[in-house]
């Protein structure tokens, strides 16, 4: 698959559930509502939209959510695309998750060869934990991470860098993941959905946090990618990896080599547009994937070059009305 920009679509994130146990400030209002499951794809349609974009080019598959680990009988789902891992038509099965269901699910993950996770983590402290996330339990997080890396799998962390929340704390998370044997990645906050803060008080720019932490590092770029956004710098101090993903201060566009899928089937060919494919439909007109693959052409050949999300004072309005949770974090 090759966007009119010539780039080559390689990755596919899917969200299974727009569903998450946590609600994280920057990502969801406390009070949401969720899709009815009958909206929902089931497992089994997931499987069948997802291989056939592993059948059209895709190498990097990744679950996302909401939280995917809560969507029931998630691995059902796991064990049966992890057949395109033993065929060799993928190359990499993985999830993003908030860790709080890995203790319950790390070994079995490992079993259907998940190698690697993302997952979510802003702060190290238990109370600003529970009130960033509004409900969970970092101690239960921490738990899940070991049970991961127990089983084998290989953890990066990503963390959301917030103005006046987890600022003055980044450079103790990046000591401590190191020391753990984890990379760490930080974000910019994306003005995506309405939440119950003001994304202007929220926003750091990463540019500011890179020129705080030369203060205190020595940062050399290097090449390392995992297939997504990241760009990476090396850490002298601790021998550790540390990524960038910076979508508001230096967009990644360039490069983009993925389109997100949500649970209703609904193909997103960039994170910051609302430009949208319906796959649903395809996928349940016939048996065969002719239909399907020829709207997933159609939608890949409207890719834009890039996102227009944009956070200041005169912008209040989120960039654009979906939550993050809705097109797969």
């Amino acid at each position: 698959m090759i966007d009119p920009f010539g780039r080559a679509i390689t990755y596919l994130r899917v969200s299974v559930t727009d569903r998450c146990d946590f609600r994280c400030v920057y990502c969801m209002a406390e009070d949401m509502t969720f899709l009815p499951k009958r909206d929902l794809l089931t497992l089994e349609e997931l499987d069948r939209l997802a291989s056939a974009f592993v059948d059209k080019g895709v190498r990097r598959l990744r679950l996302t959510g909401g939280e995917p680990l809560v969507r029931k009988n998630i691995m059902h789902l796991i064990a049966s695309l992890s057949r395109h891992l033993q065929s060799g038509a993928l190359d990499e099965l993985t999830l993003t998750t908030n860790g709080s269901q890995l203790q319950r699910y790390a070994a079995e993950l490992a079993g259907h060869g998940v190698k690697r996770l993302n997952v979510s983590l802003d702060t190290l402290d238990p109370d600003k934990f529970r009130a960033i996330t509004r409900w969970g339990e970092l101690d239960r997080v921490l738990q899940g991470i070991r049970a991961a890396q127990s089983a084998g799998i290989k953890v990066k962390l990503n963390a959301v860098a917030l103005k006046g929340f987890n600022d003055l704390e980044i450079p103790e998370m990046i000591r401590w993941a190191h020391g753990e044997g984890m990379d760490l990645t930080l974000i910019e906050t994306m003005p995506m959905g309405e939440i119950d803060e003001d994304r202007t008080d929220q926003y750091l720019p990463l540019s500011q946090v890179r020129s705080d932490l030369e203060q205190r590092f020595t940062l050399s770029d290097n090449d390392y990618k995992t297939g997504g956004p990241a760009r990476y710098v090396t850490i002298a101090e601790t021998g550790g990896r540390l990524g960038f993903i910076t979508p508001m201060t230096h967009n990644f566009c360039e490069s983009c080599n993925r389109v997100r899928v949500t649970c209703t089937g609904t193909l997103y060919m960039c994170l910051g547009q609302e430009d949208a494919a319906d796959l649903r439909a395809p996928l349940r007109a016939s048996e065969g994937d002719e239909l399907l693959s020829q709207a997933i052409d159609e939608a890949i050949g409207r890719k834009p070059k890039g996102h227009d999300f944009i956070i200041d004072r005169a912008t209040r309005r989120p960039a654009v009305s979906r939550h993050m949770s809705v097109t797969g974090g």
